[in-house]
């Protein structure tokens, strides 16, 4: 049986904030987490994503710091008393606000903290108190070497997302940060899966925790509907078109694997009409918060991302979920499809297995311990086929296979190419199209073969034509010892004369003598 809220016996403060939130009844993990956590023991929680962690530690913690309510407004009297670490930017913003939105009728402050954005008005917000703090592992380092926070009253500390905190590879700084904490805290560690890592941390940094599964580790949500496409890597795009007015999706978030390679489907498909937009590492944070309510609001249609909003984004609502790219880490799938089929809400994931796919098909099959039968995509004849559109934005040229009519389009393509330039510019001098110049034609190897010319004797006999260089060796004898064809040496005038030495007036004079 399903609990409500109202069964909590939560503060008037936090009942009302969940009632404006809309809130009636609770999730299989905040059922179990929350009376664990108001107790004060430390939880190991394993949940989907999708299922209300955030709520399942954020609500316990503001209850039991409620006795540390005061409205003074000296930082002195709003220590940290609780500490949530996340993996990424987005996602520490999205539980802030959460957060805030739990706490707006009570004393309470929170604040977050997390790379890409200037520390300064971060600074200030931490020197004029808050009780909460979220923040990502690297950006709270940054604050705790600059001496603008303490974390010596820490009551509570939750690690959300910790598996995937593992995998960027936030350990040391995890270990860090633990050892400014008190040894007598509560720890909280939420993650959708329970790796041998996540284990071996909780037996370092949890004290007798309680584990709570709510689902098999690596499970997918049963709201959601699964189809997986044999699609080649050059038809994905024009597959997506496709499958986007077959199924009737006005929203849907699509995942690639690489930052340039999410740069680069955006801007194709907004070139293509469709309302896109990109989320990646290289964008900035301030590009990112604005990408992120611009899909939220509904004026993008289509967040084309990477595995970086894969993890705890919590936008409700979005009907689908299209894998680009099947991700080289299979449990990254679960995160990915995570994002559809919320909070009960129905959902479908598709994916695009193209044939070099294979290993990574492998892979998801045994971590879902179900075989993934491959359907083929039906494309209808009214839709315009992307493929003949010739150049798209990524550099490449994407036209049909070998048949008459993708030739012909290609050709087409180029023939039309070469008429717009020839317009641009009259004279044709500069861009005119210039094929291979043709190759200088001598007849001589049009003739067919002929012998060589034969020789009559005077007895009639046939004798074979005298080749010319030997011809000229017998008109030129060759002298004694030497061959008929070295050519004997010329004479030549002497540049320059001997010289004679002059004789001297005492031989002279001696041979006049004798």
């Amino acid at each position: 049986m399903t609990l409500s809220f109202s069964q909590l016996s939560l503060a008037p403060s936090l009942a009302r904030a969940v009632a404006d939130m809309g809130y009636e009844t609770m999730t299989p993990i905040q059922e179990q987490a929350i009376p664990v956590v108001l107790e004060g023991r430390d939880v190991m929680g394993a949940a989907q994503t999708g299922t209300g962690k955030t709520a399942a530690f954020s609500l316990p913690l503001i209850q039991r710091m409620l006795k540390h309510e005061n409205a003074s407004t000296s930082p002195a009297r709003h220590p940290v008393r609780a500490l949530v670490l996340l993996p990424t930017r987005e996602l520490a913003d999205q539980v802030a606000q959460q957060v805030k939105a739990y706490a707006k009728y009570t004393q309470i402050r929170s604040a977050v903290v997390f790379g890409g954005m200037d520390m300064k008005p971060q600074t200030i917000e931490l020197k004029a108190g808050v009780e909460i703090l979220v923040a990502t592992p690297g950006r709270l380092l940054d604050h705790i070497e600059a001496k603008n926070c303490v974390l010596n009253q820490v009551e509570y500390v939750v690690l959300d997302e910790a598996d995937r905190m593992l995998d960027i590879g936030f350990l040391p700084d995890l270990e860090r940060i633990l050892s400014f904490l008190p040894k007598q805290r509560t720890t909280l560690l939420f993650s959708a899966t329970f790796s041998p890592e996540i284990k071996r941390l909780s037996s370092s940094y949890l004290q007798n925790p309680v584990t709570i599964e709510v689902a098999r580790p690596n499970q997918t949500a049963s709201t959601v509907t699964q189809h997986f496409y044999s699609v080649p890597g050059d038809d994905k795009r024009h597959a997506l078109h496709v499958l986007l007015k077959q199924n009737n999706i006005k929203q849907a978030f699509v995942f690639v694997n690489s930052k340039l390679g999410c740069a680069r489907l955006a801007r194709s498909l907004e070139n293509e009409g469709l309302k896109a937009t990109a989320l990646h590492g290289d964008k900035s944070q301030d590009e990112r918060l604005k990408a992120l309510e611009a899909f939220k609001s509904g004026a993008v249609d289509l967040l084309i991302a990477t595995d970086v909003a894969a993890r705890g984004l919590d936008i409700k609502d979005v009907p689908a979920v299209f894998n680009f790219d099947l991700p080289f880490n299979a449990e990254d799938y679960v995160h990915r499809i995570g994002r559809t089929g919320r909070a009960g809400a129905s959902g479908i994931a598709i994916s695009f297995v193209a044939p070099s796919d294979g290993r990574l098909v492998v892979d998801l099959e045994k971590l879902l311990k179900t075989k993934i039968e491959l359907e083929g995509i039906e494309y209808p004849e009214n839709l315009p086929d992307i493929r003949k559109q010739g150049r798209i934005n990524d550099g490449r040229r994407m036209y049909a296979g070998s048949d008459s009519d993708g030739e012909g389009s290609s050709r087409a393509s180029r023939s039309s190419g070469r008429d717009r330039v020839a317009k641009e510019d009259p004279q044709g001098e500069r861009y005119a199209f210039k094929g291979p110049k043709p190759k200088a034609h001598d007849p001589f190897f049009d003739k067919p073969y002929e012998s060589a010319p034969v020789a009559t004797s005077v007895d009639g006999a046939v004798a074979a034509a005298t080749p010319a260089w030997e011809a000229a060796a017998k008109a030129n004898p060759a002298r004694a010892g030497k061959s008929a064809n070295i050519r004997s040496k010329k004479r030549v005038a002497a540049l320059f004369k001997a010289i004679v030495e002059p004789v001297s007036e005492s031989v002279q004079e001696v041979s006049e003598i004798s």
